[in-house]
């Protein structure tokens, strides 16, 4: 059977075969540490895809064919890259004992990946940092990306992480409801995650067919994490303050066994913005047995409990009355600081792998894994309108400005004045004038939430609570199981394959958590007509205590498979490589509450939704020596929509947006390489086109002509609570990436990266609305989006560094940041005819021109920014081989204020709304913005040994 599949592969990968006589590099890597063998260093030759890891005794042998000048690379996370130049020959070569030394700044730097991650994930933005992925690579460019842009929430390439794989052990940890994956699961385990292989874009990864953005693998294999003892702490002021962590590993004994045991804390009483407490616990452990020389098998278990308090985006009126470190979301109670909005997981990993060489060119890698528990989001509920954000409309000047006859903005201040003390209009205008300045005082005087008021209000209602603190909580249950082999089918072609089943159960319920000093709180939303109002039809005027599950309670089930298979071609100068992947996803929602306002699609199991996926990718890398090369990757596949966007409001009902299907994804780029004794560089040209993706928005909307059931306007203002659903949507990401790094002496090294990119949507996407009051979908058609600009960030980065390492192990580096083209994430509602009709005639206004819309609907660029960056460290070689080690760094050292993102709010959804609140000059709902740190610290010690 081995046979007949060779000759199968073999000939399905025809190709004129260049043979050449091959010799064997052989050699010994110790751990310069502790002169312990290094088990798991990865060694190859630099234009080969072939590579060998060293056994558990440190030794290798890596057969190639050396017919002009290689480089032999040696690597491993956190250590020293050892790069051997091998001259042509037909003899073997022995390199001997090879000493393998930590890069203790690499280290220290993977340690402000934790620092940054702020899991940022929410209902305005979806904002997230891609550094996490890209921590594990020594590329100029990704690490540039990664350690000096991250901050700012450059994407790579203008993409969202869930265009990259993320895996632990071959397990993919994207999650299934959004396809991203959850950093805060593994948090703060850097040393015990610190092994891992980094595919950039849709190169090939020995895993997984992988995404366009790169394909990340975490392996925590027990004998692969080296032997000693590690402990330290960190101190910093961003969103936690302090860290103290250890990690042990004893390393593959003589009985065959080795275990790793690791933990950290990180906390803060209060994180860089005001009310933001900070609170996670992770814990590792690992256990290897090795069988025999053919088999060993690994069980690793991972903890993760993390508790944050959010911060939120400010308009610009609330930044000018407050600053930039307001933050609304907390009061407070007492002598204590309490933030009403929270983001709660804990979600343990359980792993257990069997590692198989099956031959000498053969192994199979198989991983069983369990995950479960929860992510919760907090915030606070209410009933007749008993709104408590000190942030609301009404509660800022604006609202009473733009509330005044706009006769007065166009009168000079004596014209005014002039007017009769019994005039009409002076009178309300005055009034309002004065209201507006008392809701400003009282904003700039308290502006924070106010719980001894929710108390009094709920306390007063014979203890039925009109305000209280609930979770939007999701608990899943995720079995996953995947099988990976490699096989080394001739000395040119080598065979990848893998399988990754993932069964996921999420049930997903409002939980009521403090009902903030009243006894028990009605489930019912107030806003609705009173025979829509119950959340359960079976279980009608429901009355509910803490701990309780109300509001909406359902469970998503999903099956997910993918498969894939690859093949690399491996000559003297040229590479290449073909893949292929197939995948199936299968959805269903089973409502447990029979929704009044849909009581006929929110109880009991929806259709089954299907989707089917293929995709094929392929590459090659000619070299012109072993000093410069080129090479281009191709990708083509579709992938289905995520839970997220598959279904329409998944809260309350059954229903599936119309017309969903599977989302189209081209990428090609086009690199030149250099690799040089001294110089490094990289420079890349791509595109990558996402078409017929799908998008669920939900939010506020007033002059959006929804009527009820007998044709009436829901509101006065033609306003609603509504689902937005824009299907159809084409993307594009085009750009150039430049890293170069240049060694002037072997203590000063300079490195340089650039990016440029262009993303924006090439189309002109469906948009239609739902709403809980209505009875039925309205079809806005076509949104004018075709050519705005993507918010994803930075789309201009440019870096310049110096740094210099001592012989006597110290060293410093300061790098410059210069970051533009950042772009508000724009509202779609706002881009159709919607906008410039009048919802009562159903036809455009009167005397409205296309410049005025286009004024009003011109997409807002950020301010450019620059940011000036230092680090250092030094390390101090101990008595019995250990080490102490420092390491510092000082972010925004000038400490700019800048933002990073921001969107457009919704709430004027016509012409005329947004003319009635911006008449003052101030929008009443202008653009929220988030803002970064302004200067922080990191500092970390430790203790090796």
């Amino acid at each position: 059977m081995n046979t007949l599949i060779r000759y199968l592969l073999l000939a399905f990968a025809t190709t004129t075969s260049f043979a050449q006589d091959k010799i064997t590099i052989s050699g010994r890597i110790i751990d310069s540490k502790n002169n312990n063998a290094f088990l798991g260093a990865t060694v190859r030759i630099d234009d080969s895809n072939s590579y060998v890891l060293t056994d558990d005794n440190g030794y290798f042998n890596l057969e190639g064919a050396i017919n002009k000048t290689h480089i032999v690379l040696i690597s491993s996370a956190g250590y020293h890259t050892k790069r051997y130049p091998i001259a042509p020959t037909e003899t073997d070569i022995d390199l001997g004992i090879i000493y393998f030394e930590e890069d203790y700044s690499l280290i220290a730097q993977m340690g402000l990946i934790s620092l940054s991650e702020n899991d940022i994930e929410n209902e305005f933005n979806g904002y997230e940092n891609t550094a996490g992925l890209l921590q594990a690579t020594k590329d100029p460019f990704q690490q540039a990306a990664a350690f000096n842009w991250g901050s700012a929430f450059f994407r790579v390439r203008g993409l969202d992480n869930e265009q990259g794989k993320t895996m632990i052990n071959g397990i993919i940890m994207n999650k299934v409801y959004d396809g991203r994956p959850q950093w805060g699961n593994w948090g703060g385990l850097n040393d015990a995650t610190r092994n891992q292989d980094f595919a950039p874009g849709s190169t090939p990864s020995d895993f997984s067919f992988g995404g366009i953005l790169g394909t990340q693998n975490i392996t925590t294999r027990a004998s692969h994490i080296r032997s000693g003892t590690k402990v330290g702490g960190s101190v910093a002021n961003t969103n936690y303050n302090w860290r103290p962590f250890v990690i042990h590993s004893s390393g593959l004994n003589k009985n065959g066994w080795a275990y790793v045991i690791s933990a950290s804390y990180r906390g803060a009483k209060e994180g860089h913005w005001t009310g933001t407490n900070y609170d996670a616990l992770s814990l590792f452990s690992s256990v290897e047995k090795k069988l025999n020389e053919n088999h060993s098998l690994n069980f690793t278990a991972i903890y993760g409990q993390n508790k944050r308090g959010k911060n939120a985006p400010l308009t610009d009126e609330q930044i000018s009355l407050k600053g930039v470190n307001y933050n609304p979301y907390w009061g407070y109670q007492g002598n204590d600081k309490r933030n009403a909005r929270y983001k709660a997981l804990k979600e343990p990993i359980f792993f257990f792998s069997h590692y198989w060489k099956v031959n000498t060119n053969t192994t199979l890698t198989s991983t069983v894994a369990y995950q479960f528990g929860h992510i919760a989001n907090s915030r606070l509920g209410y009933i007749d309108n008993m709104n408590p954000d000190p942030t609301n409309y009404k509660n800022m000047p604006s609202y009473y400005l733009n509330r005044i006859d706009s006769q007065y903005w166009l009168m000079s201040p004596e014209e005014f004045t002039n007017l009769p003390e019994d005039n009409d209009f002076k009178m309300e205008t005055i009034a309002l004038l004065n209201q507006a300045e008392s809701v400003k005082q009282q904003f700039i005087e308290n502006g924070q939430l106010d719980w001894n008021w929710m108390y009094t209000i709920n306390q007063a209602n014979n203890g039925v609570s009109k305000i209280i603190l609930y979770e939007d909580r999701q608990e899943d249950k995720l079995l996953s199981f995947n099988s990976n082999i490699k096989s080394l089918l001739s000395d040119n072609l080598t065979f990848d394959a893998g399988i990754n089943y993932r069964r996921l159960k999420s049930t997903n319920f409002k939980k009521a958590i403090d009902l903030l000093g009243g006894e028990v709180f009605k489930d019912i939303d107030s806003y609705q007509s009173s025979s829509k109002q119950d959340s359960d039809l079976n279980n009608p005027n429901r009355f509910i205590s803490t701990n309780d599950k109300f509001g909406y309670l359902y469970t998503i089930y999903a099956d997910v498979i993918d498969v894939f298979t690859q093949f690399l071609f491996d000559y003297d100068k040229f590479n290449f490589y073909i893949a292929h992947k197939s995948s199936y996803n299968a959805y269903q929602r089973e409502g447990q509450y029979k929704n009044a306002i849909y009581p006929t699609n929110s109880l009991g199991k929806s259709d089954l939704i299907e989707f089917t996926n293929f995709g094929f990718k392929g590459g090659a890398t000619y070299h012109f020596s072993g000093r410069q090369a080129i090479n281009i990757n191709i990708a083509f596949y579709n992938q289905a929509p995520t839970l997220r966007n598959t279904f329409a409001n998944a809260r309350v009902n059954n229903a599936v947006i119309p017309d969903i299907s599977n989302e189209n994804i081209f990428s090609i780029d086009g690199s030149y390489i250099l690799r040089y004794t001294r110089l490094k560089a990289r420079l890349t040209g791509y595109l990558n086109e996402i078409k017929n993706s799908t998008q669920v928005n939900f939010y506020y909307a007033d002059g959006i002509g929804i009527t009820d059931a007998n044709g009436e306007y829901l509101t006065s203002t033609g306003g609603a609570f509504v689902t937005e659903y824009l299907t159809n949507v084409n993307k594009r990401n085009i750009g150039i990436e430049f890293g170069a790094e240049y060694k002037l002496t072997q203590t000063i090294k300079i490195n340089s990266a650039l990016a440029i990119g262009q993303s924006l949507y090439t189309n002109m996407p469906n948009l239609k609305l739902s709403s809980d009051n209505a009875s039925k979908t309205f079809d806005y058609g076509k949104t004018y989006l075709k050519n705005y600009k993507v918010a994803n960030g930075p789309q201009t980065a440019i870096s310049v560094g110096f740094e210099y390492r001592s012989p006597t192990y110290w060293w410093i580096s300061t790098n410059m940041n210069y970051l533009n083209n950042t772009f508000t994430n724009i509202s779609a509602l706002r881009r159709t005819r919607n906008f410039i009709n009048d919802p009562t005639l159903n036809q455009p206004f009167e005397n409205l021109t296309d410049v005025q819309v286009r004024e009003r609907l011109r997409q807002e660029r950020l301010p450019a920014f620059t940011v000036f960056n230092l680090i250092g460290g030094k390390s101090w070689r101990m008595p019995n081989r250990t080490f102490l080690g420092f390491f510092a760094s000082v972010n925004n050292i000038l400490d700019n204020q800048y933002k990073t993102g921001g969107f457009e709010q919704a709430r004027n959804a016509n012409y005329e709304r947004e003319l009635l609140n911006t008449s003052s000059g101030q929008n009443t709902f202008a653009n929220k913005y988030w803002h970064a740190y302004g200067r922080t610290y990191f500092i970390n010690l430790y203790y090796n040994f």
